[in-house]
């Protein structure tokens, strides 16, 4: 199963949630993560780094925007927000049916992943313990 994980900048929530479910080594499951806005080839955010390193799931990574490849190649997207769900909707409803912000297809509500962007360290482990906890939700759904 390929899954693609979508932000803002692709240097923060999207980037991490990505490292949190390879860190899981799932047989079959394939993560790549892009930003609605994102700059391609910049770096992960410093808290991002830290936050990973910290939790020994650090991976190599480069952000990109969302492309068209991507999204044909992955099987299920997942936005942080449900406004990038809806941004992304806008400009390829023909994912719609894969497509899904990371709490309504963990918890089925509507809602948000915390934004770190900018703020401390601390501000950076809390959003790691949210999407933490909602891909262990996930990777429960799928055993």
């Amino acid at each position: 199963m390929n899954i693609y994980f979508i932000c803002t900048g692709n240097t923060c929530r999207s980037p991490m949630a990505a490292a949190i479910l390879a860190a899981k080594k799932l047989e079959g499951v394939e993560v790549k993560s892009a930003g609605i806005y994102a700059m391609p080839g910049g770096v992960m955010s410093t808290g991002t780094t830290q936050v990973l390193q910290e939790e020994n799931m650090w991976m190599p990574h480069t952000t990109s925007a969302v492309t068209p490849d991507d999204l044909a190649w992955a099987d299920l997207i997942l936005t942080m927000t449900v406004s990038h769900k809806n941004g992304l909707l806008q400009a390829y409803p023909h994912v719609a049916d894969k497509t899904f912000s990371l709490k309504e297809y963990a918890l089925d509500q509507d809602g948000d992943v915390s934004d770190p962007y900018g703020g401390s360290t601390a501000i950076y482990r809390e959003t790691f313990k949210e999407l933490s906890k909602l891909i262990d939700v996930i990777v429960e759904k799928w055993h």
